[in-house]
């Protein structure tokens, strides 16, 4: 009876001991992706996708959008097309909405 309990102990622990390397080695392939992430976004941020040459941030009808300073490429962030696509109010209905305020 006594060597069964054993084997069923030593069976739970190298279950157990099995299920925490599992767990830490998840968490090691997480955090190197993570890092891996954050270096491809520290190299590429405000790159030209197409000549990888410095993007600047212009007001191009009132919306900010990134423009390449060599290929002279203009690149929309999420929402920025929207806001562009969308009607914009003329000279009178600009005037009106003034006095409403």
């Amino acid at each position: 009876m006594a060597s069964s309990t054993n084997r069923s102990e030593e069976e739970y622990f190298a279950r157990r001991e099995a299920e925490l390397r599992q767990a830490r080695a998840q968490e090691a392939q997480r955090g190197a992706e993570r890092t891996e992430r954050e270096r491809l976004q520290e190299l590429h941020f405000m790159r030209c996708p197409k000549c990888g040459m410095l993007l600047e941030t212009i007001d191009y009808r009132g919306v900010l959008v990134d423009r390449c300073t060599s290929c002279r490429g203009t690149w929309l962030d999420d929402g920025e097309l929207e806001l562009l696509a969308s009607p914009r109010p003329g000279p009178l209905q600009r005037m009106v909405s003034a006095f409403r305020r």
